[in-house]
């Protein structure tokens, strides 16, 4: 019996409002609040995309309010 492990399926770089990303089955529809962020691919190749644009993990308004309120 061969292993079928292997998965070829699509996905997509997903991001929401916050800026922060997800991978999600190219074929299913987004959940609310998620739009694509233009990556395809196996998921392999979509996670390292990931990894290489989401270079600051914290949320938007996070990012927003330290920049507004930060020392200065």
């Amino acid at each position: 019996m061969s292993d079928e492990r292997e998965d070829t399926n699509i996905y997509m770089a997903v991001v929401n409002d916050e800026e922060q990303y997800s991978i999600w089955p190219a074929n299913r529809e987004l959940p609310p609040g998620w739009r694509d962020a233009g990556k395809h691919g196996l998921k392999a190749d979509v996670l390292a995309w990931i990894e290489e644009v989401w270079t600051d993990m914290r949320p938007l308004s996070l990012r927003k309010k330290m920049g507004e309120g930060g020392p200065g």
